[in-house]
Parts: C-alpha cells; structure tokens; sequence
C-alpha cells in the first residue's frame, strides 16, 4: 500500500500533464513508464539494501533518483493547482477552457529547476545558526556557554564520508564548549557506513561530544552502532546523565533514548532514568530525538530541550502536516511550561525525499544566557 501511495503524483501526472501534451504514443508512453520508475524508488532502495532507508546505489544516482521523484511530486500539485484554475475559469466563463501545451510544458521545466533547487539545499554541508537560550537558575559561571546540536545526519550514500570529513571540520571550527548530536546518525548496517561514520570520530570539543540514539538506529543493529559510536569518543546517553562543571557550578546534561526503541526490544525513553542520581538545583538540559515529549520534560523541571526528527518539515506547508505527528513542535524555539525546546531542522536529512523548500538545513550554535 505504501508503494502505492508514492505511485499516486505519476498517475496524476501521467494523466493530467503528459497525455494531453501532443506527444508521439511511443514518447508519451517511455515517460509514463520512467515516471512510474521513479515512484518505486523506495521499492528498489529496499532490494539494494533490504531497507528502505538505506539506498545502495552510486550518490549520483541516489540524488537524481531524488531529484526526479521530487519533481514528479511537484508537478502533480501544480498540475491539479492548473485544474483547479481551469475549472473556476470555466464556471466563470461558462464555456470550457483548455490548459496549452506551452503552459504545461512550462510547468514542467519549472518543477524540474525547483526540484534540483531543492536537493542542492538539502546537500550543503549547513552553515552555523547562532541561538541564545536565557535558562533560569543558570550558574554565574556557565553564562555565556556555548554547545553545538547536530542532528539527524543520516550518514549514507547521499551524506557519505566527504560530507561528514566537511561537517566535522565546521563543528571544530565552532568554537563550541560541548558538542551534542540528537539522534539519526546513520542510514545503513554497521558494515556499510563503517567508512562513512569515521570521520566523526574526529569530532572534538572541550567539554566533549555527547549523543544519543535517534529512531533510525534502531533500524540498523542498535547495539552493534551504540558500541561502535561510544568507541569513536561520542559519550551516548542512553536513559542516562552527565554533569558539567565549572568550578564548584554544575549543569545537568541528559538524554533519553527514542520512542521507537520499545518496538525493537529495547529499553524506552526514561527520564526518570535519566535523572536518576542528578544533583539537586542544577539546570537540566535535555537531548530528547523527537520533541513531542516536551510537556513532559517540562514538568520535571529540565531548562531546555534539544531535539530533531521532524528535518523542519523539509518545506514551508509540509511543515505543518509534520507538526502534527510531533505535538505540534516542527522547526526553531518553542516556550513549553517554563521550558526553552529548541527543534533543529537537521544537519542532513533522510535520503529517501532529500529535498528543503523555505526549511533550511542547520548546525545550531547555542550561547546560555541567564535568565533575568
């Protein structure tokens, strides 16, 4: 049904844009069956990996395999955006009216520019989003402390080891105290990014990098990549805690591990886990994958919240349907019952619909303020 569901913007395009273009039989038929190609890419993403989250192909054919299947999206609303048009002309007019080719020709060069505008905004390595965060109770000597939230970076055939070598060197030019990354990691088993994920290991900061699992590790041996990150110097926090000192000051990093983990056999998100053993009065800052929990958290006194998940929605109007499934958090800073939750648009993104629209990709630079 799944496969189905992604075949359906073809159909529409297939029989609302390309029959009615004056086309040889032969010519409007090889298009139909490259576009009905196109839309199955998740089919042979699975059979070159046995996942559909992990396309096995050369990067050049994952993007253009991305950037056709972008496109055909893209036209098929701006093909029913044309018939919603001509129908209203034709109740006004009273007489039918006709979509030109030259129009609908039109649109087809336009999606295929929008699309390719869309992957190369979903391939940057993304530049630094500098954030200010006031926490309440924040020590005299944690004020101006800055960490570095890295998330969903999706390392794979699309993000491969050259895109990581460039993030990291970016994240060690931050001049950041700490460096965090919420989750999503890796697209693909341990023996196929292997290579991919060794540039992370260079990821260095004072206070060290800190991380903890997103859902899509627990789709590619999650014990086999929680002990091959831990050995890589990324700290998981896994249910568990941290403290930061300065001095005789001290905060609370925690972090919890992903909602999804229950449906793998693992253990699921605990903050009481997490806190367990904390020291009393310190500010608690949470690394949580997925935002919807942040009521919650807020509840148990943590200052603020970093998470992902939702890639920002990847495009303005899509980013409202993924707000839905998230508890209405999707992109940027949220005030949440005293809480500051921060929502990254990711690093990367998955390589299955690898396209931004208005949702920038980010590196999110965060400065601790004390709260007046």
């Amino acid at each position: 049904m799944f496969h189905l569901i992604l075949a359906a913007p073809s159909l529409v395009v297939i029989l609302r844009w390309l029959w009615p273009l004056s086309l040889p039989l032969w010519g409007s038929a090889g298009i139909a069956g490259i576009m009905l190609f196109v839309s199955q890419y998740h089919v042979w993403s699975r059979l070159s990996s046995g996942s559909v989250f992990a396309p096995e192909f050369p990067r050049f054919i994952v993007i253009l395999f991305n950037w056709a299947f972008g496109a055909i999206v893209l036209l098929a609303l701006l093909q029913l955006m044309l018939d919603v048009g001509a129908l209203a002309a034709t109740l006004v007019r009273q007489g039918p009216v006709h979509i030109p080719n030259g129009l609908r020709c039109a649109a087809g060069g336009l999606v295929a520019l929008l699309a390719a505008y869309g992957v190369a905004g979903a391939l940057r390595v993304p530049p630094l989003n500098d954030v200010e965060v006031a926490i309440r109770d924040l020590p005299p000597e944690f004020e101006g402390y800055r960490l570095l939230h890295l998330t969903d970076l999706h390392i794979s055939r699309l993000f491969p080891a050259r895109w990581a070598r460039a993030m990291v060197q970016r994240a060690n030019d931050s001049g950041v105290d700490l460096i965090v990354v919420t989750g999503d990691f890796i697209d693909g088993s341990l023996d196929m990014r292997r290579a991919d994920v060794e540039p992370l290991h260079d990821l260095q900061a004072p206070d060290g990098v800190y991380a903890i699992p997103g859902n899509h590790e627990y789709f590619f041996d999650y014990a086999g990549w929680m002990r091959h990150l831990g050995g890589m110097g990324i700290r998981m926090l896994e249910n568990a805690h941290a403290v930061l000192r300065r001095g005789d000051a001290q905060i609370v990093l925690a972090g919890v591990t992903d909602r999804s983990a229950l449906g793998h056999g693992q253990p699921g998100p605990s903050l009481g886990a997490a806190l367990a053993g904390a020291p009393d009065g310190a500010p608690i800052l949470l690394l949580d994958h997925q935002p919807g929990g942040a009521p919650k958290a807020a509840l148990r006194g943590v200052s603020l919240q970093l998470s992902g998940h939702t890639h920002g929605g990847m495009s303005v109007g899509l980013d409202r349907l993924v707000a839905n499934g998230n508890g209405g958090f999707v992109s940027g800073r949220y005030a949440v019952g005293g809480m500051t939750l921060y929502v990254s648009n990711g690093t990367a993104l998955w390589p299955g619909f690898a396209l931004r629209f208005g949702r920038p990709s980010e590196m999110t630079r965060i400065t601790l303020r004390r709260a007046g």
